[in-house]
């Protein structure tokens, strides 16, 4: 399946991604905790896909994917959002991302949208 890098300002967060994306037999190269690292990250570990939280410290997650995107045009990005980040949502899909997860993540809709990503 994919390489995957999770980006959640949140421990918390980032395990329950990733043992959702384990349990679909996904590949975690990485992890950060904020934009900056994110763009970091990206550029060393050329991940196929990055799920990227929008409300972080340094950077946030719209900055980080357009400076991603600004690094490959066709880089796959999932925002993941709370309930009610609507505009927020429609933002990061006009900067470039692929697609969006909501938060209190259900595992099987995040791997139906990482499954729908990567095969774009």
């Amino acid at each position: 399946m994919g390489k995957i890098l999770i980006v959640d300002d949140t421990l918390f967060m980032r395990t329950l991604l990733k043992n959702i994306l384990f349990s679909g037999s996904h590949d975690i190269v990485g992890e950060a905790e904020n934009g900056e690292e994110a763009v970091e990250k990206f550029r060393t570990l050329k991940p196929d896909l990055v799920t990227m939280d929008v409300v972080m410290p340094k950077m946030n997650g719209i900055e980080a994917l357009k400076e991603i995107t600004s690094l490959n045009p066709s880089a796959k990005v999932i925002m993941c959002t709370a309930v009610g980040q609507e505009q927020m949502v429609k933002l990061a899909i006009k900067s470039g991302a692929k697609g969006y997860i909501v938060k209190p993540f259900q595992a099987p809709k995040v791997l139906e949208e990482v499954r729908n990503v990567l095969n774009q």
